[in-house]
């Protein structure tokens, strides 16, 4: 799968999904490391990648102002370690297709995964 991580998500969480095998940029990758919730979300969608993110802001930019894109995820994890966001993402990862995920906005939390189409 093809994903664009947000400013803040840790950079081993990028070492992480390229390990699985997964095509991963970050915003500091792509010169955006001070750019706009809806600039790196522009960028995400032009370019076919899922964002990850912490952000919640994104739920309003895709649900109130439907605004375009190519999937999001966002992580409402509060983990005792890295490790426990790294494990929810596998198992998300492992449980879903691309094709369940994209155009989806998905709420990642300990043990539980919701995901919502969108459009």
């Amino acid at each position: 799968m093809r994903f664009l991580l947000d400013q803040d998500v840790y950079h081993l969480t990028s070492v992480f999904l390229t390990s699985l095998g997964h095509d991963v940029l970050t915003a500091a990758d792509v010169g955006m490391s001070r750019a706009t919730d809806r600039e790196i979300l522009r960028f995400a969608a032009a370019n076919s990648r899922m964002l990850i993110t912490r952000d919640k802001d994104f739920g309003s930019l895709v649900f109130s102002r439907l605004f375009p894109h190519s999937g999001v995820i966002l992580l409402r994890i509060t983990p005792q370690t890295l490790s426990d966001i790294h494990m929810e993402l596998e198992r998300l990862l492992s449980l879903h297709t691309e094709k369940d995920i994209q155009q989806s906005f998905v709420v990642v939390e300990k043990e539980r995964h919701r995901i919502r189409r969108i459009g």
